[in-house]
């Protein structure tokens, strides 16, 4: 049991998997980030479009 501690404690591979794990949180935090900032705007941008075309006559 201790010596299957110890290796445990000695492998590095655990390392990488949190590390691993840190990044991808990272990534998909950014990611969450970005698409709130992003649907924030929009809804003024898609506001605008639609005032504007609705002022727009439609045929020659």
């Amino acid at each position: 049991m201790w010596s299957k501690l110890k290796n445990f404690r000695a492998s590095e591979d655990g390392a990488v998997t949190v590390d691993w794990v840190v990044l991808t949180a990272a990534v998909v935090g950014l990611a969450g980030a970005v698409i709130v900032s992003i649907n924030g705007s929009s809804g003024n941008v898609s506001s605008g479009i639609s005032t504007y075309l609705a002022a727009r006559p439609v045929g020659p």
